[in-house]
């Protein structure tokens, strides 16, 4: 499914347009649309861990995300060489609406969440 980068993708500021696919409950990955050199993949952060933070206003508006919206929640993975010293960033979550094909990526502040790491290693969710 392509969607829209309402917001931005941290770094990514030329990426308009991504191509998501979910390759399983875990894992899944966005590729640019424009530029097939930009993909990431991506890791469902429930699966893994209690995962929950605020969603600001300016984000709901921004996405069109109400209380019935059906949005996805997914972390980059930075793959590592084994792959269980990957590492995810549970400080930038991608927040993508379904609804209507929309996403951004979000910053959380470490001091409101000092339980999520920005390069958290994959091996300790065993």
């Amino acid at each position: 499914m392509v969607y829209k980068v309402d917001g931005r993708i941290y770094g990514f500021s030329d990426t308009v347009t991504v191509e998501f696919h979910k390759i399983d409950e875990l894992f899944a990955t966005i590729k640019d649309s424009d530029n097939e050199a930009v993909s990431f993949t991506l890791v469902n952060p429930f699966r893994l861990r209690e995962y929950a933070f605020d969603l600001a206003d300016d984000v709901k508006v921004l996405l069109d995300i109400n209380e019935e919206t059906n949005i996805l929640v997914y972390n980059i993975v930075i793959i590592q060489d084994p792959l269980d010293a990957s590492k995810i960033n549970f400080l930038a979550p991608l927040i993508l609406n379904e609804d209507n094909q929309t996403m951004a990526q979000i910053i959380l502040k470490p001091e409101e969440y000092p339980d999520f790491g920005m390069a958290e290693s994959i091996q300790s969710f065993r």
